[in-house]
């Protein structure tokens, strides 16, 4: 596959900057792809997700390693054996327009969150009840105890963001037409430019917790006075944007220019997700020939991980890691069974016996593949030339990333505007055990986009989640697993680490899963 190459002394493309009041403190950041979507309720588009951790913020936060954390909330307090939790807002917040956060927003906030969130079956499973008392207190009650609330109140993706109650009651299959959060940070909507910019504005009434900052736990100290996401697609544009001092932090430049970037004067690159991305392709579930589990493993078997890696990362050694299951390798739960699906290579004649016993009749993939992901894009490239090879239709549906999210709601299908597959990126932890897989969940209308559904999926998550024992929690994994490789709900395709690249006088950068901006500043 041919690779972009980059000479470091090409001259960086100049960018227009806006006038900015004298001695304002503006960190320029690029973002990997446009921003389209401004609920993260609506899509767990990653672009979204760390838009909302400028401007929102949740009952806990995560640590860097990744531990729940009270972060709207003072604690909690867990009587009646374990039915009962109560939760106390800490004093301070208030929501971007100037009023008090109260705890029917936070009601309101879990209410939408929950109507399309797959944590929606786990919860009311076990949750008999949320209320809110009064202005500053939420109870839940609970069916039986649930120990593990904390660490699905402090997903990140999709995430149980909180706004006022009156947004809140915005249908969940509708996007939110005002941006009113209670974060550090405040979106600043008359600049916003889809495909261009958005901009945040450091929220003065914001006041931090008192400990030390930790990925999204803890003290978000804002020291910069805006935030500027530039959009700029190409990657060779943006690193020599970066090496000029157009820009401050790109969050994920092309693997093949770090060896360039780590040369460049006043430029500094290293690994902030330190979790990674697993590279996944999404079968729908409900329109052939995906529709079919036999096709998907068909597909599986012939997805080469490690080629899909190279072509997106390169050789680098350290930034992927392949083959992977259905749990992130290096997972104290990583299981061993089935694992023969994705470290045998078949030969395509072997896999074509697959499709045949599968009754594979020649329907068209319609694979939706964004260009402007540069991930996705190499993963989506490797994919459909494997599909092909074994006999596939493909339909190679060259778009951006925008119109991928914003197609991916669509049930309708292909043939009106719907889709077979498409490639996406899960946060490492959403796959380093059961509890927060929500690509791998497969509980039908309520699942993720494709809607897989298979009930042996869901009884190994149900199991997992309430077992006692490490020893019960192993052997569910591998329960788990099993039916994951059978069914196929979605094709894994490694694990990634990119680097991230800076300038020396930007500092404060936080380690986790997602670039956050409190704690950054810049000289």
């Amino acid at each position: 596959m041919k690779r972009r190459t980059l000479l470091a002394t090409a001259g960086a493309v100049a960018l227009a900057r806006p006038a900015i009041a004298a001695g304002t403190k503006t960190l320029i950041f690029v973002p990997q792809t446009n921003l389209t979507s401004l609920d993260p309720v609506w899509t767990t588009a990653t672009v979204t997700r760390n838009f909302a951790l400028m401007v929102y913020e949740n009952l806990y936060g995560r640590d860097e390693g990744y531990n729940p954390k009270p972060q709207m909330v003072e604690g909690h307090v867990v009587d009646n054996d374990g039915l009962r939790w109560t939760m106390k807002l800490r004093d301070g917040l208030l929501w971007h327009d100037g009023t008090k956060v109260l705890a029917r927003d936070c009601l309101a906030s879990l209410q939408r969150w929950l109507k399309r969130d797959a944590t929606s079956v786990v919860m009311n499973a076990r949750v008999a009840e949320i209320t809110a008392p009064d202005d500053n207190t939420l109870v839940w009650r609970l069916k039986k105890p649930f120990p593990l609330l904390p660490h699905f109140l402090s997903k990140v993706q999709p995430q149980p963001i909180m706004m006022p109650e009156r947004l809140a009651a915005t249908d969940p299959y509708q996007q939110v037409t005002e941006i009113v959060g209670c974060g550090p940070f405040r979106f600043v909507k008359d600049e916003y430019v889809s495909g261009a910019k958005a901009v945040f504005a450091k929220f003065d009434q914001y006041k931090p917790r008192q400990e030390a900052a930790s990925y999204t736990a803890g003290g978000h100290v804002v020291h910069v006075d805006r935030v500027e996401w530039r959009v700029i697609p190409d990657a060779a544009t943006a690193a020599n944007a970066l090496t000029a001092g157009e820009v401050d932090w790109v969050e994920l430049p092309q693997p093949d220019l770090i060896p360039m970037l780590k040369k460049a004067n006043g430029v500094q690159t290293g690994l902030l997700d330190i979790y990674g991305t697993v590279a996944i392709l999404r079968p729908n579930a409900l329109h052939g020939p995906t529709n079919n589990p036999g096709v998907c493993r068909a597909m599986l078997a012939a997805l080469d991980q490690k080629e899909a890696m190279t072509a997106a990362m390169g050789d680098e050694p350290g930034t992927w890691k392949a083959p992977m299951g259905y749990i992130a390798p290096g997972s104290p739960w990583a299981s061993e069974v089935g694992m023969e699906n994705v470290r045998v290579r078949k030969s395509v004649d072997q896999i074509k016996r697959m499709l045949d016993e599968a009754k594979y009749g020649g329907e068209t993939l319609t694979l939706m593949h964004p260009t402007d992901q540069l991930i996705y894009n190499q993963v989506a490239t490797v994919a459909a030339d494997a599909f092909r090879k074994i006999g596939i239709k493909v339909d190679d549906q060259l778009v951006d990333w925008g119109t991928v999210v914003q197609r991916r709601p669509s049930k309708e299908p292909p043939s009106k505007g719907g889709w077979n597959m498409f490639p996406a990126g899960a946060p490492g932890p959403e796959f380093a055990d059961p509890l927060l897989s929500n690509t791998t969940r497969s509980n039908g209308a309520k699942a993720w986009f494709g809607w897989p559904d298979d009930p042996r999926i869901e009884a190994a998550y149900e199991a997992w989640i309430d077992a006692t024992t490490d020893t019960e929690r192993h052997k569910i994994v591998d329960d788990y697993q099993r039916a994951a490789f059978d069914s196929v709900p979605i094709i894994p395709c490694g694990q990634y680490l990119p680097h991230a690249a800076w300038r020396t006088n930007v500092t404060g950068l936080l380690k986790g899963s997602a670039p956050v901006f409190w704690g950054v500043d810049k000289a």
